[in-house]
C-alpha cells in the first residue's frame, strides 16, 4: 500500500481509534495563524518567577533554596484531597461525583533557563529518579488509583512558566485515556499471550521507518497512529509495566533519551520546542495490569516552522484525528537533526 501519496486511515490499536492521513495536502500554501518564535534569551534567574529558589511563588508561600529537584503541592491544584465523597445521578443523563486527588509539582532544575534539551544527562538522573519516588509515594495512598506525570513545554501548550518544571496529578479514578489504553493492553494479551506495546515495537524496529533514536534501553519512534505533526513515543525495551521497575541503568538511559530527544525537536525548526509529554503506567490499585507496558507520549503542536503550528478544529474536533504530515516523514526528519543543539552550532 502507497501510504504517502494519498489519503488513507490508520487505526491506534491503543485507543481503538482511527486516524486519517492526507500526505498531498502538505503541498498547500500557509496563510493562517504564525506565533511568536520563542525567545532564547533568557536568565538562569529570575527574579518574578514564581518557581525560582528563595522566590514567593503565586500562593504567597516562599520556595526553599533548592539546589537540585524541588517537589511541592501545587497551590492552585486542580485536585483536592479533602472533600465530600458525594454522588449526583438523576436518571441516566445527568451523573456527577466527587473526585479526590493530589497535584504537586516539580522543578526540574533551579536554573531558569534550562530545559531538558541544554540539561545534561547527568542533570535529567535526578528528574527521572524524582518520578519513580513520587510514583511510588503517591501510588501508595489508599484512594490514589492512578498517577499521572507530564510535562507542558512553551506558552503554545499553556505553559504559564518558563521555568524548567512538570506537574503530576494523582486520581482517584483512573482517567479516560490510560483506561482505555489499559483496557486494549489487556484485551490484546489475553487474546495473544503477548504484550502489545513489545510485539509493536518487534515491527518498528525491524521496518525502521518510523524510528528516530535508541539507545540500550530504550526506543523513541514516531507511532504508525500519529495524530501530532511530530509526535513522539518512547518504549522501554524490556517489558515494564510501570517507573518502579527501572533499573539505575535504566534510568540513565531515559534521561539520556529525554535529553536527546528534546535536541532533535529544538534543532528541526532551531527553536525551544513546545509540547505535552506524559508518562502512561499501570494504575496503583492493587491489580495485577500484567498488559501494561509503560511508555512516554510526546505530543508537539509545530507544523511546519517554528512559528506555524496544527490546530485540532474542525473535522478533528466533530469527526475524527487527522494530519498532512505522514509519520514516516516526520521519523525521516527528526532523525536527520543532530544529537548537538543548534545553539552550541551558533556559538562555535
Amino acid at each position: 500500500m502507497n501510504l504517502s501519496d494519498y489519503p488513507h486511515r490508520r487505526y491506534n490499536p491503543l485507543l481503538d481509534e482511527w486516524v486519517l492521513v492526507s500526505p498531498h495536502r502538505t503541498k498547500r500554501p500557509w496563510q493562517g495563524k504564525v506565533e511568536r518564535n520563542a525567545d532564547l534569551n533568557i536568565p538562569s534567574y529570575e527574579p518574578s518567577c514564581y518557581l525560582c529558589p528563595g522566590n514567593t511563588r503565586a500562593g504567597s508561600l516562599q520556595n526553599l533554596p533548592y539546589s537540585g529537584t524541588y517537589v511541592f503541592v501545587n497551590d492552585f491544584s486542580a485536585l483536592l484531597s479533602d472533600i465530600p465523597q458525594e454522588r449526583m445521578s438523576e436518571g441516566a443523563l445527568l451523573v456527577a461525583q466527587s473526585e479526590r486527588g493530589i497535584c504537586k509539582v516539580i522543578c526540574f532544575s533551579p536554573k531558569h533557563n534550562l530545559t531538558f534539551a541544554l540539561m545534561d544527562v547527568g542533570q535529567i538522573v535526578p528528574v527521572v529518579n524524582v518520578w519513580v519516588d513520587q510514583f511510588k509515594e503517591l501510588g501508595a495512598i489508599d484512594y490514589i488509583r492512578y498517577v499521572q506525570l507530564f510535562e507542558n513545554r512553551g506558552a503554545i501548550m499553556g505553559c504559564s512558566n518558563q521555568h524548567p518544571h512538570g506537574q503530576i496529578w494523582a486520581n482517584e479514578t483512573i482517567p479516560v485515556i490510560p483506561a482505555n489504553e489499559g483496557v486494549r493492553q489487556k484485551q490484546w494479551l489475553e487474546k495473544n499471550g503477548t504484550c502489545m506495546l513489545c510485539d509493536y515495537l518487534k515491527i518498528e524496529k525491524k521496518m525502521q521507518a518510523r524510528i528516530v533514536l535508541e539507545n540500550d534501553s530504550f526506543v523513541a519512534l514516531t507511532p504508525f497512529w500519529a495524530i501530532w505533526p511530530f509526535e513522539i513515543m518512547v518504549l522501554p525495551k524490556e517489558h515494564m509495566s510501570d517507573i518502579s521497575m527501572l533499573s539505575e541503568k535504566n534510568k540513565a538511559a531515559c534521561a539520556d533519551i529525554l535529553h536527546r530527544m528534546a535536541v532533535r525537536y529544538d534543532n528541526l525548526f532551531e527553536t525551544s520546542f513546545p509540547y505535552s509529554m506524559g508518562i502512561h503506567q499501570r494504575p496503583t490499585d492493587n491489580q495485577a495490569h500484567e498488559g501494561w507496558h509503560f511508555h512516554i507520549h510526546y505530543y508537539p503542536p509545530l507544523l511546519r516552522s517554528a512559528t506555524v503550528r496544527k490546530f485540532m478544529v474542525g473535522y478533528e474536533m466533530l469527526a475524527m484525528p487527522q494530519r498532512d504530515i505522514t509519520p514516516e516523514d516526520s521519523a525521516r526528519r527528526l532523525r536527520g537533526c543532530s544529537d548537538i543543539h543548534f545553539t552550541m552550532h551558533q556559538k562555535g
